[in-house]
């Protein structure tokens, strides 16, 4: 058997039309990093994905605003220290660079980067803001 039918043959149903093309994974590992970007725009050209929307908590935002009364104004600003976004005003953005996923009346509030997915975590106390970002990890 020659080396293309064995690393590569294409796959029919019974009334001879392609299905598709199988590929060997020793030709796949050769090629694999070559192909995969065009693999994906392909794919998505083929079955675009409707953009997701952006769903924030504003109403527990909103509440946070409501009874801000500590001694500094609300910090409005989002760093990410593992990719180097940042803002001055998150909500102002277009496109949004950091997403809202939560927020409390006790101060506590949590960003998404948009960038690389890590997360912000801003802890408001009386005097002063705690600014933690923790990288975004597969689960």
């Amino acid at each position: 058997m020659n080396a293309e039918k064995t690393h590569f043959q294409p796959v029919y149903d019974q009334d001879k039309n392609i299905l598709g093309i199988w590929i060997s994974p020793q030709l796949w590992a050769k090629v694999e990093s070559a192909v995969s970007d065009t693999f994906d725009i392909a794919l998505e050209e083929l079955s675009p994905q409707p953009k997701k929307e952006l769903v924030e908590p504003m109403k527990d935002w909103d509440m946070l605003a409501q009874y801000w009364d500590w001694a500094y104004p609300m910090p409005m600003d989002v760093h990410c220290k593992q990719c180097g976004a940042e803002t001055p005003d998150w909500a102002k953005d277009e496109p949004r660079k950091f997403r809202l996923c939560s927020a409390t009346l006790a101060g506590l509030v949590n960003f998404e980067c948009l960038g690389c997915r890590s997360h912000i975590i801003k802890k408001h106390f009386k005097k002063h803001v705690d600014v933690e970002c923790r990288p975004f990890l597969e689960k």
